[in-house]
């Protein structure tokens, strides 16, 4: 098997190549594509066996998932939290779609979608067209990790050729989206309660 490299408008995703993307996703593919920060791996969340290749791939055991979930709105986020009170909203309305990973408690919908208890769930909003579009059309989250590069010196590819060379074998379909970037979101946790930075990342949380 060799990956598909497709060719997407970054500003302006071209409707029929996301639906080819999204096909893609319903019969159990992997894609990479690009974010609003560095290039991302993911699969339809709710395909289990491609959930399972997903870990495969990025050497992840089910049980230690913590792969983050790409939404479209705070609508979508909120069918796989605990909850989410006013000020927290507030948060995410202010930042969200931005360059952040938001921990929450997770519900009842995540363990029952993954095969496996998870009792927290990392959330995404790219502010990226393509993801956006994808996720949109699928109809709910990918689930998605990085792209990370063995070279230490660099440590996210960000040329989506070079990625196509190191995935071709992989996954079903690589996208191009123009150049990603090399610094992965801000990982803030709200599991707790109140909001803690993981990782520093692109997004600068002052809130």
């Amino acid at each position: 098997m060799i990956a598909e490299f497709l060719k997407i408008h970054p500003q302006n995703p071209e409707e029929r190549k996301i639906n080819q993307v999204v096909d893609v996703l319903n019969k159990g593919g992997i894609i990479v594509y690009p974010t609003d920060t560095i290039y991302g791996i993911g699969c339809n969340l709710m395909n289990r066996r491609a959930v399972e290749r997903l870990c495969q791939i990025t050497g992840v055991k089910p049980q230690k998932l913590n792969l983050s979930f790409i939404c479209y709105d705070l609508s979508h986020i909120s069918k796989y939290v605990q909850r989410i009170d006013t000020p927290t909203f507030k948060i995410l309305k202010a930042s969200l779609p931005g360059p952040f990973t938001y921990i929450f408690e997770s519900n009842s919908n995540v363990p029952k979608i993954l095969g496996v208890n998870k009792k927290t769930v990392g959330i995404r909003i790219p502010n990226h067209p393509i993801p956006l579009e994808i996720v949109n059309h699928l109809g709910n989250p990918l689930i998605s990790s990085s792209i990370k590069d063995d070279d230490l010196i660099k440590e996210y590819t960000t040329d989506p050729e070079e990625i196509f060379e190191d995935f071709k074998h992989l996954v079903e379909l690589v996208i191009d989206g123009g150049a990603g970037g090399n610094i992965p979101s801000t990982i803030v946790d709200f599991s707790e309660g109140d909001p803690v930075v993981k990782r520093q990342g692109l997004g600068d949380f002052n809130f």
